[in-house]
C-alpha cells in the first residue's frame, strides 16, 4: 500500500534535512521550496501551462489524459531515470506536489510500478509550508528572546555562531545586513527564507530556550522581511550590548567585507574578479551617497579607489581600513548611536566578547 507521511512527522523531516523530491514545475519550485528539496518535475513548465489550459476548458478527465499523453514514451523514461538515480543516492527521499495530489500520487505509483516505495508527503508543499509558518508562530509565542547589539563590526555576527541557542538571520538572507552587506550569490526568495528560519528554529536544541539570540536587525535584511510577529517580539526584547573597540571593528570589517567578499569573486570568476569587486565596492559606497554628503562621499570615493588600484597589498590594506574607520566614525557610529538612543531601557548586559560568551553560558544550558 502507498506510504505517507503526515503533519506527525514532519517535524523530523524537516529538522533532519530529510531528502525531498519536488515534482512540480521549474517555476513552482523557484518561487519556493525547502532546503533538502530537488526539483525533478512530473510536468514542465509548457506541459503544466497545456494541461491546465485543458483543465479548465474541459475538465481534470481530459487533463489527465493529456498530461499521460505529454508525459509519455521517452518522456516518461527519462524521468523515470532520474526518480530511479535520486532514490538509489537517496533511499530515504519522500516525494510531494502542491497539495500532495494527482502529480505526486502518479510519480509515486510509477516507482511502485518499478518495484521501488517511496512515501508521499500528505497534503504536499502547502502542507509543509503551513506547518513551517506555524513553527515561527509558536517558537515566536513560545520563547524570550536575547537580542545582541552592537556598532557596525563587533562582530555580532560571529558571536551568535559561537552560540548554540541563535540564529543567524543575515546568514539565512545570505546579506550582511548593510549597504555594503549583498553577498555574491544574491539572496532566496521570500518564501524560501522563511522556510530556512522555521527549519532553523527546528533545530534549536531544546524546543523553548529560555533565551533564543538573535542579532539586532531592521525588520528588512537586504531585499527580505522578517516575519512581522517575529521581528514585533524582537523589538520588545532585551538587548546585550557587545562592546569592541574601534581597532577591533575596522579590523573584522576588513576580514568580511573586503578579504572574505573578494575571495568569493575570486572563486566564482578569477580572470575578472578584481574588477566586479571594485564595482560592487563603488557601487555600495554610491548607494549611501546621499546620506554621506557630497563632500563626504567624494573623499570615502578617492580613498576607496586608490585602495582598490594600489599595487602594494599593504599599502592596500591600509588604505581600506582608512575609509573603513571614516565610514564608521562619520556615519555608522552616529547613526547607531541615536537609533540605540531610543532603545537604553531595554539593555540588560554590556561586555566584549569573551566576557559576553561567560554572562550568555549561565542563561542556557550548554550557550
Amino acid at each position: 500500500m502507498p506510504s505517507k507521511l503526515r503533519e506527525s512527522e514532519f517535524r523530523d523531516l524537516l529538522s533532519q534535512d530529510r531528502p525531498l523530491i519536488d515534482v512540480r514545475a521549474p517555476l513552482e519550485f523557484m518561487r519556493g521550496a525547502f532546503p533538502a528539496s530537488v526539483n525533478l518535475p512530473l510536468l514542465l513548465d509548457d506541459e503544466r501551462h497545456e494541461v491546465g489550459k485543458q483543465f479548465k476548458s474541459a475538465g481534470q478527465d481530459a487533463a489527465i489524459i493529456l498530461a499521460n499523453e505529454l508525459v509519455g514514451g521517452d518522456n516518461k523514461l527519462e524521468r523515470l531515470s532520474k526518480w530511479k538515480d535520486f532514490l538509489k543516492r537517496n533511499p530515504s527521499a519522500a516525494v510531494y506536489c502542491f497539495r500532495g495530489g494527482l502529480r505526486s500520487q502518479t510519480v509515486q505509483q510509477w516507482m511502485i510500478d518499478q518495484g521501488i516505495n517511496v512515501p508521499l508527503v500528505e497534503g504536499g508543499y502547502k502542507a509543509l509550508r503551513r506547518f513551517l509558518l506555524k513553527t515561527i508562530e509558536r517558537v515566536t509565542g513560545q520563547s524570550s528572546f536575547m537580542i545582541i547589539g552592537g556598532k557596525t563590526g563587533s562582530a555580532k555576527t560571529h558571536l551568535i555562531n559561537a552560540l548554540n541557542y541563535s540564529i543567524d538571520l543575515e546568514g539565512l538572507a545570505n546579506h550582511r545586513g548593510s549597504a555594503f552587506g549583498r553577498r555574491i550569490l544574491g539572496q532566496p526568495t521570500q518564501i524560501d527564507f522563511e522556510n530556512h528560519l522555521a527549519i532553523a528554529l527546528l533545530k534549536l536544541p531544546y524546543e523553548k530556550p529560555e533565551h533564543l539570540f538573535l542579532e539586532d536587525e531592521s525588520r528588512a535584511i537586504g531585499s527580505l522581511s522578517l516575519p512581522k510577529e517575529f521581528h514585533d517580539k524582537m523589538g520588545d526584547s532585551p538587548i546585550a550590548m557587545l562592546e569592541e573597540t574601534l581597532e577591533a571593528r575596522i579590523e573584522t570589517i576588513y576580514k568580511d567585507y573586503i578579504y572574505s567578499n573578494y575571495k568569493d569573486f575570486q572563486n566564482q570568476d578569477r580572470e575578472a574578479a578584481q574588477q566586479n569587486f571594485s564595482n560592487f565596492l563603488l557601487g555600495s559606497l554610491q548607494r549611501i551617497q546621499k546620506r554621506l554628503g557630497g563632500e563626504k562621499f567624494t573623499q570615502l570615493h578617492a580613498i576607496m579607489n586608490e585602495a582598490l588600484t594600489h599595487t602594494d597589498p599593504g599599502e592596500s590594506e591600509s588604505l581600506h581600513k582608512l575609509w573603513i574607520q571614516h565610514i564608521l566614525c562619520d556615519y555608522y557610529d552616529p547613526m547607531y548611536e541615536y537609533q540605540m538612543n531610543k532603545k537604553l531601557n531595554r539593555v540588560v548586559y554590556r561586555g566584549n566578547r569573551d566576557e559576553f560568551l561567560a554572562w550568555a553560558s549561565h542563561l542556557n544550558r550548554d550557550s
